[in-house]
C-alpha cells in the first residue's frame, strides 16, 4: 500500500481516472497473478494444485497473490463442506472468467514476438 500523501500515491490515482486499462494492470499486475489465475480456470482451484502447478512460488507470495486477487474479485476463496481440516477452494467470479481470453490473448501475443516476428513502425496517422 502506498502512503496516501506520496507522489506515487497521486500519480496512481491520477492514472486511474485517466484511463481504466490503468486500474486494471493494477489489479492484474505482480509477478505470479496472471498464471494463478489461468492455472485456476484450467481447474486447479486449491492452493497445494496452484503450488504444484507452480513450483517456483513460495506459501507467503502465492498467499499474498490470492489474497489481492480476491480484494478484487478477481476470484472468491469457498470452503468445501464436510472437510476436515476445512478444505478451501478458489473459484473465479464472472470478472475474473471475462480476464482469462484476455490473458490468453496477451499471451499469444507475447510468444509472436518471442518467436521473431519482425518488428516494423507505422506513422499513426
Amino acid at each position: 500500500m502506498r502512503k496516501i500523501k506520496s507522489t506515487n500515491y497521486t500519480n496512481e490515482q491520477f492514472l486511474f481516472q485517466v484511463c481504466e486499462l490503468n486500474s486494471a494492470i493494477a489489479m492484474i499486475s505482480g509477478r505470479w497473478k496472471s498464471q494463478i489465475v489461468y492455472s485456476i480456470s484450467q481447474g486447479n482451484n486449491r492452493f497445494h494444485l496452484i503450488q504444484k502447478e507452480l513450483p517456483n512460488i513460495s506459501e507467503t507470495v502465492l498467499a499474498r497473490q490470492l489474497k489481492e486477487l480476491e480484494t478484487h474479485a478477481i476470484l472468491v476463496k469457498n470452503e468445501i463442506p464436510n472437510t476436515v481440516p476445512v478444505g478451501i477452494e478458489y473459484v473465479l467470479t464472472n470478472k475474473g472468467l471475462d480476464l482469462v481470453p484476455i490473458l490468453e490473448s496477451l499471451c499469444d501475443w507475447g510468444k509472436l514476438y518471442a518467436n521473431g516476428k519482425e518488428i516494423t513502425s507505422r506513422s499513426i496517422s
